[in-house]
């Protein structure tokens, strides 16, 4: 789960550098074969994170239509779900407080750096017009989760359910989400096992052609206070973008970023 540092007053540089490799090659029968990992680098300014340069563990998959089977470092059936992340705040995340399932499930980031494997897993996915099916088990805790989700007039519906021996990690999770008016609006809860209860409402408007808006209000068992923040990002063209926003974090302390993101 995300573990916010304890940071008084202070002013940071941060920085992330994220190579993502997708290898792939399709059998004369239409079957596509591939293999995923991703070179990262994080800085020590990121409160959460760890600081380390590696290539993380290999992700390899098979998918033909609409079903995909996954083994290795795999996704992970809560974190893939709709509406874990209803939004992507400033230019860090800025806490993930917004997050229902509080990274209490398997995630394909959760695997040692410098080439290690990580814990195996196994996940199947099928998606058949508007319902999709996600299964996953792996080692780790000996997890099994799964999410069905539903697309019915723009709104997506999505319940996700894990079995763990760990009693803090998550056990239901349930979310909605869609156009309301100007704003795409999620609301997401989980019951993430021991720890209790997480609920988050977050919401994304377009304020221009190039620029967006987007805030939450999150609220947990294990907060100690209300979660809120806000952000704006504003589209520079090619690839690039400006991104900074401000939270109220679960401890009370309040963090803000401002930079750019490109991608290439």
């Amino acid at each position: 789960m995300y573990n916010e540092a304890a940071v008084d007053n202070e002013f940071n540089v941060t920085s992330r550098f994220r190579l993502e490799i997708t290898a792939t090659a399709e059998s004369d029968a239409g079957v596509t074969f591939g293999a995923y990992t991703r070179i990262e680098q994080n800085d020590n300014n990121q409160p959460g994170f760890v600081s380390d340069n590696g290539l993380r563990g290999v992700r390899f998959f098979a998918k033909s239509g609409g079903l995909e089977v996954g083994v290795g470092n795999i996704q992970g059936a809560l974190e893939f779900m709709p509406g874990m992340y209803p939004i992507d705040l400033g230019l860090t995340g800025l806490g993930y407080n917004y997050v229902a399932y509080n990274f209490r499930g398997d995630a394909i980031f959760d695997e040692a750096g410098d080439g290690a494997a990580g814990d195996n897993g196994v996940e199947v996915k099928y998606a058949f017009g508007d319902l999709s099916v996600h299964v996953s088990a792996s080692e780790r805790n000996s997890r099994i989760a799964a999410h069905a989700a539903y697309t019915y007039s723009g709104w997506t519906f999505a319940l996700g359910l894990q079995n763990s021996d760990d009693v803090n990690d998550s056990e239901m999770a349930l979310s909605v989400g869609g156009s309301f008016g100007p704003a795409d609006v999620t609301l997401a809860y989980a019951k993430n096992g021991d720890a209790g209860d997480h609920i988050v409402l977050a919401g994304r408007f377009d304020v221009g052609a190039a620029t967006n808006i987007e805030v939450y209000v999150a609220d947990a068992d294990y907060f100690a206070e209300t979660s809120y923040g806000i952000d704006f990002n504003h589209d520079m063209g090619g690839g690039t973008s400006l991104r900074g926003g401000v939270a109220s974090l679960n401890s009370g302390n309040v963090r803000a970023d401002l930079g750019v993101r490109f991608n290439f």
